[in-house]
């Protein structure tokens, strides 16, 4: 009404129409070229901005290095993607996780977050509370819940023959501290890690593997981050370092998007296109999208009832008009 007051007496009968439908124009015009400005859908380029791709973070287990996704980071970059392949450092599930959150926050944007065997239970706390991680992708891998112990939870299912293949080995720190590393017996290892490998390759790989601290398995998770974050999950029927019911249990839990395929323990490295697949479609939902749509949604709603204001205007100023030149007759 006070719009109306001021426009009335200053435009004739047939101009109030014409100034009412300008401005109503001016305004819808404006809308769209509001949205695409700072507040709307940002450029490929942009950190985090809508058709961006999300960083994808990898986390080995134990026994293993980050080369062991060298498969997949290849698959991955020739995407597009910005994939880091972190060096979990294997020596208890506090410490990784610790260490593993910290090259998380050192990273811009969304981020896609993948752990295999060992290193889904390091993901799983180490996402905890990280608002940029927006999917959890596990490969043959340990998720405990929140409380459980991780040697507790590889029991409650038979058909691994990680026990009997392992080889304690006694060391100690700097500092005096003792403790106990685990490896694999070299003569064992191909069948119960990687038996859809080549022989050959087994081999470097049980010479080159990297202990993980049998303190590890004594360790309690302190959270769950599947519980709040979407996760994908490959299990392995063929799996003898972690039994292929313990991994379908797991997934089943926790609500994962769960593919199946016929293979071993490193199913990245004897099948780095399911593996990669898997990624791609956790990266697909973390793409901050809906960000940049909500933020056009807005604008667009806002610009519309402005524009919704202004017809209201323009008709009352028209009613005005006729009214005053009924009143002069």
């Amino acid at each position: 009404m006070h719009i109306s007051h001021i426009l009335a007496p200053r435009i004739r009968p047939r101009r109030g129409y014409v100034i009412a439908a300008a401005l109503t124009g001016a305004l819808l015009t404006a809308g769209p070229a509001a949205a695409d400005g700072p507040t709307g859908p940002a450029r490929d380029d942009d950190d985090g901005g809508a058709g961006s791709k999300p960083t994808v973070v990898l986390v080995h287990g134990a026994f293993a290095d980050a080369s062991s996704w060298n498969g997949v980071v290849e698959r991955l970059q020739q995407d597009g993607y910005t994939v880091v392949a972190t060096a979990n450092p294997l020596r208890g599930l506090a410490n990784d996780s610790a260490y593993t959150a910290s090259v998380l926050k050192s990273i811009k944007g969304p981020i896609v977050l993948v752990g295999h065997s060992y290193g889904g239970a390091v993901i799983s706390s180490a996402a905890a509370g990280n608002p940029q991680v927006k999917s959890l992708v596990y490969i043959n891998a340990f998720m405990p819940d929140k409380g459980e112990v991780l040697g507790r939870l590889a029991a409650r299912f038979p058909g691994s023959e990680l026990d009997s293949a392992l080889k304690p080995t006694p060391f100690q720190g700097a500092d005096g501290a003792k403790g106990t590393d685990l490896y694999i017996q070299p003569t064992r290892f191909r069948d119960v890690i990687a038996a859809d490998l080549p022989a050959a390759t087994t081999k470097v790989m049980a010479a080159t593997q990297r202990p993980l601290n049998a303190s590890a398995f004594m360790d309690t998770a302190t959270a769950a981050a599947w519980r709040s974050i979407p996760s994908w999950a490959l299990v392995s029927s063929r799996d003898k370092a972690i039994a292929p019911d313990l991994e379908r249990f797991e997934a089943k839990r926790a609500r994962s998007h769960t593919v199946e395929v016929e293979s071993s323990h490193v199913a990245m490295i004897s099948h780095p296109d399911a593996v990669a697949n898997l990624i791609r479609a956790a990266a697909a939902d973390a793409r901050p999208a809906l960000a940049a749509t909500g933020s056009r949604t807005l604008s667009l709603a806002v610009t519309g009832g402005i524009a919704g204001m202004s017809v209201i205007a323009g008709a009352v100023a028209v009613a005005a008009t006729r009214k005053r030149r009924k009143t002069a007759r």
